[in-house]
């Protein structure tokens, strides 16, 4: 004979009347079209102008991290080209030893305004 485990009441969901949507400002993720619209209602820009401004300036970042210069941003931080050296690594799961070879990584460093203020 086998015990039957009892189950626990479903609880139930609030009505949705109730449940509130989480304010725009209360987003985990500032991307680009919060960006854009904060360009756009700061400067006076129209929504298209400020997509093409905030499109210019990740261009010329990008651009320029790319040909390995660093870039620095003055309150946010600086992101420069590191270069990582050749090494012998794990293989998971099989434990073989293999190489990996020397690269290049993107490293930022957070400007200490913005640390103290964090």
């Amino acid at each position: 004979m086998t015990k039957k485990s009892a189950k626990a009441p479903a609880t139930k969901a609030a009505p949705k009347s109730v449940k509130a949507a989480a304010p725009k400002s209360a987003s985990v993720k500032f991307g680009k079209t919060a960006l854009v619209d904060t360009v756009a209602d700061q400067t006076g820009l129209t929504r298209a102008q400020a997509g093409q401004a905030v499109d210019v300036f990740l261009e010329s970042v990008l651009e320029a991290v790319r040909s390995g210069k660093s870039v620095g941003l003055p309150g946010l931080g600086t992101m420069s080209v590191k270069e990582t050296a050749a090494r012998t690594g794990v293989r998971p799961g099989t434990s073989e030893k293999i190489q990996i070879p020397a690269g290049k990584k993107l490293a930022f460093k957070a400007a200490t305004t913005l640390k103290g203020t964090l």
